[in-house]
């Protein structure tokens, strides 16, 4: 097996959860291949250049080996290896993330009746 659809591909190698998914992603621009958008249907074969967003971020990986079959999270680590920059930017935003989480807490006092009876006033419940 020397190729295979990329929306097998992106779905045995664990970047969407179903091949539908992938599918979608494909459809929706999401996807590129060798930097052209890829349809569902486009064959991928190894030495392919892919970039990937999906919710857990944006990837830019290298296909190193094709497979129909979606195995274990540990074989489908095998079938690409990520570039250090994807890698690195990745992670640089996944710390700002973590930084604004901090900002973003949860006020200090809790409402008083009063004070919630404003916000159902305020939001048309009351």
């Amino acid at each position: 097996m020397t190729r295979v659809r990329i929306d097998k591909w992106l779905w045995a190698a664990r970047f969407f959860k179903t091949r539908s998914l992938a599918s979608r992603a494909c459809e929706l621009g999401r996807i590129a291949s060798n930097g052209q958008p890829a349809k569902p249907s486009r064959e991928v074969r190894s030495g392919d250049l892919l970039q990937v967003k999906n919710d857990s971020g944006d990837f830019q990986v290298e296909v190193l080996a094709v497979s129909e079959m979606r195995g274990p999270a540990a074989v489908a680590q095998t079938l690409y290896r990520e570039t250090e920059a994807s890698r690195e930017l990745r992670l640089k935003l996944a710390e700002e993330r973590r930084a604004m989480a901090a900002f973003d807490a949860m006020p200090a006092v809790r409402p008083s009746k009063r004070d919630r009876r404003k916000i159902d006033r305020f939001r048309g419940r009351g």
